[in-house]
């Protein structure tokens, strides 16, 4: 039931923008809750990757001083990945095309991560 209301929020999220390939709720500890991701791409490898990410990305906001961290961007030749809390137990991570608008990606992920957040 949980996993289905995750999926739909991630359906919807990817429905926002046609610049959305993917996206995905990992546990803080890398494991896949929910995830609509291309063929070809681990589940167990995206969601290990996107807890280390964010792991290492609150770390470095606490020591260099810079507050709570708020999300993880990383920009490739094929595209960025986005990575926010979801509440204290779950990962945001959404995979975007590299022409993307990530003003809205940004404002539509937001919008996500706190209704994954209600319901882990």
């Amino acid at each position: 039931m949980r996993s289905e209301m995750l999926t739909s929020i991630l359906s919807e999220l990817n429905g926002t923008s046609a610049d959305i390939e993917a996206s995905g709720v990992v546990s803080t500890d890398g494991l896949m809750m929910a995830a609509l991701l291309p063929q070809g791409l681990d589940e167990d490898r995206v969601g290990a990757m996107s807890a280390a990410m964010l792991s290492l990305g609150d770390r470095t906001a606490q020591e260099l001083a810079r507050g709570e961290l708020q999300q993880v961007l990383v920009k490739g030749n094929h595209g960025f990945v986005l990575m926010i809390h979801a509440g204290k137990e779950a990962v945001l991570t959404v995979l975007a095309k590299p022409q993307a608008k990530l003003g809205l990606i940004f404002l539509d992920a937001k919008r996500a991560a706190e209704q994954i957040a209600q319901l882990v």
